[in-house]
């Protein structure tokens, strides 16, 4: 979905290579048989201090901590194309809502314990706060989102 964005932004053609997973895309793209790749930073961060990738932008708002050298995608000229990676909690739609408040705050504080911080702080995983109410706000508009990128590229 972000190169279909990117794509689409751009204006250029590519033809998609699907792959199961992220280690198979980037054994391929080490090798030279795939152009490019988006991946999760934290998966590539070392391959690209070492030499074997080039980061040549990242599809979030701003950069990455972990590779603050590389440009945004808007910054390196590239508008509209940005698809930053997030992830959420979910549980079953009729869930208790004093049980989804419990399961939001202890998160919350599980997010600001140092192992924590730690830990995504390595994988360049920036925690995007917000109120139950807020995040199925967000879910709702990234699925429109994705329908219109999935329309655009006439994915079936």
């Amino acid at each position: 979905m972000s190169a279909e964005r990117f794509l689409a932004s751009a204006g250029i053609v590519a033809v998609h290579v699907p792959f199961k997973g992220s280690p198979e895309a980037i054994s391929e793209l080490m090798a030279g048989r795939v152009d490019f790749y988006f991946s999760p930073v934290g998966l590539v961060a070392a391959h690209i201090r070492e030499g074997k990738l080039l980061a040549l932008a990242v599809n979030s708002p701003k950069r990455a901590v972990i590779l603050p050298e590389v440009p945004t995608l808007a910054e390196a000229g590239v508008a509209d194309a940005e698809y930053p990676l997030w992830y959420g909690l979910f549980v079953p739609a009729r869930t208790p809502r004093h049980v989804v408040e419990t399961l939001h705050r202890e998160t919350l504080k599980a997010l600001k314990t140092p192992n924590v911080e730690d830990k995504l702080a390595t994988l360049s995983l920036e925690p995007m706060v917000m109120t139950p109410a807020k995040f199925d706000a967000h879910v709702e508009a990234e699925i429109r989102i994705n329908a219109a990128i999935i329309n655009a590229a006439g994915i079936k």
